[in-house]
């Protein structure tokens, strides 16, 4: 017998199968021990709050977070840093100067309308350098400082973005709404979202959708304490951490590096099983290693 269905319910029906369709995963990536989604923590400028309050609330839980770190800001609580590299954290490169358009008024005297290409150069190796100094470690990963990406300006603007992409393995872009695809994304500009001034409802929406298609999610904040238009929020982030390290949510957390060196090697396996001839959705472009 055939079931006959009203115009009105079949569309419903077609409807609910295109929405069930478009949530299916985008790509056939596979994270680590069948987790759905991967979850980074990463914080800028090395604030004192991070070191203060932050990392206790990381190190409790067993969480390793990606600290973009400016040399300055190590130095001020260098003994606090220093426990925070001992707790494995990873630590990386957010400049020397922290230059940005000279549109922003506490930038003016560090406009990235005043850099050259080769200007920008010294200034990520000499941060590089800087922090190997006081911490011992060579950063692999890079954030953008204010996610703006060019020296000059006018005609004689020029993206940095191939010179960090030659430097570092990972590099993170502006913030904004939008989960990282593991199988598409550009290693030298990684989409991020930002942390700051949210709860946990709305960190939660994100990361529920993202499992939809399987993507990774970059969380990006600055300070860490209870409120404030630049602060991560600490009773979000525990709660954050506890929903991530429920198995039954299938969630992989882990710092931006470990994770873009994971979809690295993902991504290379695919290239090899790749027969010739066919499309190569997850090709990877050479990346330089950090000097």
């Amino acid at each position: 017998m055939v079931m006959k269905l009203s115009l009105p319910l079949a569309i419903s029906l077609l409807a609910l199968a295109a929405l069930a369709s478009a949530q299916q995963p985008a790509t056939n990536f596979q994270w680590p021990e069948g987790k759905q989604v991967a979850l980074s923590l990463s914080f800028d400028d090395a604030r004192a709050s991070q070191v203060e309050r932050g990392a206790a609330l990381l190190d409790r839980y067993n969480v390793k977070a990606t600290f973009y770190v400016m040399p300055s800001g190590v130095e001020r609580k260098l003994a606090g840093w220093r426990k925070v590299v001992a707790s494995g954290h990873e630590i990386a490169n957010h400049t020397l100067n922290h230059p940005c358009s000279g549109n922003i008024a506490w930038s003016r005297n560090n406009s990235l309308e005043n850099y050259t290409l080769e200007r920008m150069r010294q200034e990520l190796l000499g941060a590089n350098r800087r922090i190997q100094e006081l911490l011992g470690v060579t950063p692999e990963s890079f954030a953008y400082p204010c996610g703006q990406t060019f020296v000059g300006r006018g005609v004689d603007a020029r993206s940095y973005v191939p010179m960090v992409a030659s430097l570092f393995v990972s590099a993170r872009g502006g913030s904004g709404k939008m989960p990282a695809d593991p199988a598409r994304i550009d290693f030298s500009q990684l989409a991020a979202v930002d942390s700051d001034g949210k709860d946990f409802k709305q960190i939660f929406r994100i990361v529920e959708t993202a499992k939809q298609s399987g993507s990774w999610v970059v969380l990006a904040g600055h300070d860490m304490g209870e409120d404030g238009e630049q602060t991560t929020r600490l009773a979000m982030l525990e709660e954050l951490i506890r929903y991530a390290q429920n198995p039954a949510n299938s969630v992989w957390i882990a710092p931006v590096g470990r994770v873009a060196q994971y979809v690295h090697a993902q991504r290379r396996k695919k290239i090899q099983s790749t027969k010739p001839g066919q499309p190569e959705a997850f090709r990877l472009q050479p990346r330089g290693q950090p000097r």
